[in-house]
């Protein structure tokens, strides 16, 4: 039903437009489990420019008096604006704990009051509770990361003006809760209506994202500096200088999620991000900058293209000297993933923090990271 409803103008429109065949389209979308399927089409490289990779320092660590970032990494909020105690939690749809659920057939299918393990999102009482949890016992707090996804998981029910009405009240939680501290973003695949729709920007007609990404610019705004506005409009990217030497690059993962429809027409660097994003690192080297990465579907993950993966892997190899961690959601899970070497797999050269999810959905406690760096 949902799909029908909600995705049968764009499907439609990409798929009346498209030059490759249904196994092509299968492996693109599925994987794997497709078979080993040539698709030339969806092959592509990214430039560096000749510029000589310097040479490799052994890590040393920090001393131990050593000035610290303190920074909180928040993720996955889903927030329900719906969420109503005492509703069927285990209901036959893919999100529960809601009026349309009908009451709870018995006291154990009752949704509870902070929350439930079941398919359920987040109430804004449990946000709320754990923000504030986390305002008053890390005071000290120097910036925060938060990576995306902030509606809940009714994608059959979405429409923009219900996400942008979520967007905006997570947004304005966020500046309640931490005043005068600089928060940077990064872009969910739930964000957009219908879930996983990032048309590229050479698509100008009803189906723009232009409505998505003007709105975030101007919600990002409260902690951004108006000179990312060119990139968030273009492509919900940005590269912003926090301190002299250390800067932070927002990437938008929807350009390499396998999910997004559009990809089908050109998944060849779709906003030309990659190729902006090895600009703005070759800046970085040549300043002396370190580099955080932020974004929500980590790389190399089955729900990001493997071609795009494979370009974001050679990026962080080539410019392993500047960026210094990297930080996405997306799992929900509390993981990490390490980088190492094309040429000697047996050398790390980067790793990237998976935080946890602050929605229970499903099965899980909420959680936040707190890292020094």
């Amino acid at each position: 039903m949902w799909t029908t409803r909600h995705t049968s103008g764009e499907v439609v429109y990409v798929l009346k437009r498209l030059k490759i065949g249904p196994e092509e389209i299968c492996s693109f979308v599925i994987g794997d489990a497709c078979g080993d399927v040539d698709n030339p089409t969806h092959e592509w490289q990214v430039v560096f420019p000749p510029v000589p990779k310097p040479p490799i320092q052994p890590p040393v660590p920090p001393s131990a008096t050593a000035a610290t970032f303190k920074i909180l990494h928040i993720s996955d909020t889903h927030y329900d604006p719906y969420y109503q105690e005492g509703t069927n939690a285990d209901c036959k749809e893919p999100l529960c704990c809601r009026l349309t659920n009908g009451p709870a057939p018995s006291p154990a299918m009752a949704a509870g009051r902070w929350g439930d393990y079941r398919k359920c999102d987040s109430p804004k009482r449990t946000v709320d509770h754990m923000l504030q949890h986390i305002a008053s016992t890390h005071p000290d707090i120097d910036y925060i990361l938060w990576t995306g996804d902030l509606p809940p998981h009714d994608v059959w029910n979405q429409t923009r003006e219900e996400n942008l009405m979520v967007l905006k009240q997570t947004v304005e939680q966020m500046t309640q809760m931490f005043p005068g501290i600089p928060i940077f973003p990064a872009l969910g695949n739930h964000e957009s209506a219908p879930v996983n729709s990032f048309p590229p920007p050479f698509v100008h007609n009803d189906y723009s994202i232009e409505w998505l990404y003007n709105a975030l610019d101007m919600e990002w705004r409260k902690w951004l500096p108006a000179s990312v506005s060119r990139t968030v409009r273009h492509g919900a990217f940005y590269s912003v200088l926090v301190r002299p030497g250390f800067r932070i690059i927002s990437l938008n993962m929807n350009y390499c999620n396998n999910k997004n429809w559009w990809l089908l027409l050109n998944s060849t660097d779709p906003a030309k991000e990659l190729q902006w994003f090895i600009y703005e690192l070759q800046s970085a080297e040549f300043s002396g900058e370190k580099v955080h990465v932020i974004g929500h579907i980590p790389p190399g993950h089955s729900d990001c293209l493997k071609v795009w993966s494979r370009n974001y892997y050679d990026i962080i190899n080539r410019y392993e000297s500047t960026i210094t961690a990297q930080f996405f959601g997306h799992t929900h899970y509390d993981e990490f993933e390490l980088f190492y070497d094309t040429k000697d797999l047996g050398r790390a050269v980067n790793i990237a923090f998976v935080g946890p999810s602050v929605t229970p959905y499903a099965d899980l406690n909420p959680g936040y990271r707190i890292y020094y760096v």
